[in-house]
């Protein structure tokens, strides 16, 4: 058991494959493009809003479709039943998303440089760190914009979910949510990564102890 153990220490120590740097180095264009597309995408359809409401939620701000009228316009609609404005004001978590993704950048393109398998896992494990803890931050906030309502608002609706993924009746409103193509570029980075890390694991770990073997 000691041996293996530290066979798996040594194999950690070993440096990334010459080609799994440029890919690594490659993926983090990925995290760059999610700063020029929407992360998430909220479309809210109703009778009197046959062409539907459109929110779009950056990594650093949020937009709305129709110029931007649209946040607005769902300002209003949520005022009247006590919600919270949704803006880049509520949506604190902006003022760190972008920082995160140019940590992931920088700490990508270091590991490709002069990293080893072990600091490849410790960005994995970073990703998916990052990755769990931005989905709970936005379940956090879209049950408390629907759970926190003014008791003062001129209609009194029942404290609500608000929809997360997919779709969901509120009201007369029919709101559907889903992941932007900025998430699916974190997505094709963390994918990508893992696929790396695997190939290390299982390809490199073989490659060692054969090494090791013949010595």
């Amino acid at each position: 058991m000691s041996k293996a153990m530290d066979a798996f220490y040594r194999f950690l120590d070993e440096p990334i494959f010459p080609w799994a740097r440029v890919v690594l180095a490659l993926l983090t264009i990925f995290v760059g493009l999610s700063f020029t597309a929407p992360m998430w995408h909220i479309n809210m359809q109703a009778p009197q809003y046959p062409e539907g409401l459109d929110l779009y939620i950056y990594s650093y701000k949020v937009d709305g479709g129709n110029d931007g009228n649209d946040v607005h316009e769902i300002n209003t609609l949520n005022h009247y039943i006590g919600m919270a404005p949704l803006d880049r004001a509520a949506l604190t978590d902006l003022d760190w998303i972008p920082f995160l993704f140019a940590a992931m950048i920088i700490f990508a393109l270091r590991t490709a440089v002069i990293g080893k398998v072990s600091t490849m896992i410790d960005l994995l494990v970073m990703t998916t760190y990052a990755g769990i803890f931005g989905f709970g931050r936005l379940y956090y906030k879209l049950y408390t914009f629907g759970h926190n309502l003014d008791p003062r608002a001129a209609i009194t609706v029942d404290p609500f979910m608000p929809v997360m993924w997919g779709q969901k009746q509120i009201a007369n409103f029919l709101t559907e949510a889903n992941p932007g193509l900025g998430t699916v570029y974190v997505a094709i980075f963390a994918t990508g990564l893992t696929l790396l890390v695997l190939a290390h694991l299982f390809i490199g770990r073989r490659q060692h102890v054969a090494a090791q073997s013949a010595t």
